[in-house]
Parts: structure tokens; C-alpha cells; sequence
């Protein structure tokens, strides 16, 4: 079992303070934020089989397009090969969309559905 890291004594060590909790979104910081969730949420169940999160106990199906599905293969063969993890491309997915709503925003929200206005000639 891994061994949580205490970022509070950190920081006292090295005689900084804490101010909040930073996202990484893109580029390789971002893929080794996501790896770590991968990692740190993902178990066996005890029964056995594909690693998983504990706390998924809903199960939809998710319309997707061709080329969403095969970036989502593409991005899980890199956590595959980098992280050593074993993750298939929806369960990528449902971490990305835990991730996306819990940082989106009401008013991006309804920006997402609320059609656009064309401007009046």
C-alpha cells in the first residue's frame, strides 16, 4: 500500500504555507495529475477483475463520435505504457467527466446549451 503524502508537514518543512489546491489541465503535468487519480482511485474489486472505482455504481451509456472514442483508445495506450495502469477508454472517460463537471461552472454550463444568437444584419 502506498503511503499518503502529508502536504501540510511539507510545507511547514520547508517553510512555506499552503494556500489552496492547484489543477493541472494539459500538458504533462496534467497527464501525471490524471495518472495519480488514476492510480489512487482505481482498485481491484475483491472478487477480481478490471481495476475500478469503488465509488461508481451507476452504469449509462454514453453516445459517442468515432473520433471521440479513438482519441479516448489513443490517451489510454499513453497511461498504459507511461503509468503502468490498466484503464479501458470509458473508464477514461467517466474520470474526465467527473473532472469537467466538478470544475465547470453554472454559467459555462448553460453556455454549452444555450443556442447562439446570430447577430442581425
Amino acid at each position: 500500500m502506498k503511503t499518503r503524502l502529508d502536504m501540510a508537514k511539507i510545507a511547514r518543512g520547508l517553510g512555506a504555507e499552503r494556500r489552496g489546491k492547484v489543477d493541472a489541465s494539459g500538458g504533462y503535468f496534467g497527464a501525471m495529475h490524471l495518472l495519480a487519480d488514476i492510480e489512487a482511485r482505481f482498485h481491484v474489486p475483491a472478487g477480481g477483475g478490471r481495476p475500478t472505482d469503488p465509488h461508481w455504481t451507476e452504469r449509462r451509456l454514453v453516445p459517442l463520435a468515432p473520433q471521440t472514442l479513438k482519441r479516448l483508445e489513443e490517451l489510454t495506450a499513453k497511461v498504459r505504457e507511461h503509468g503502468g495502469v490498466n484503464i479501458e477508454p470509458m473508464q477514461l472517460a467517466a474520470l474526465l467527466l467527473e473532472k469537467t463537471t466538478e470544475r465547470l461552472r453554472e454559467d459555462e454550463a448553460q453556455e454549452l446549451v444555450r443556442p447562439k444568437r446570430r447577430a442581425s444584419r
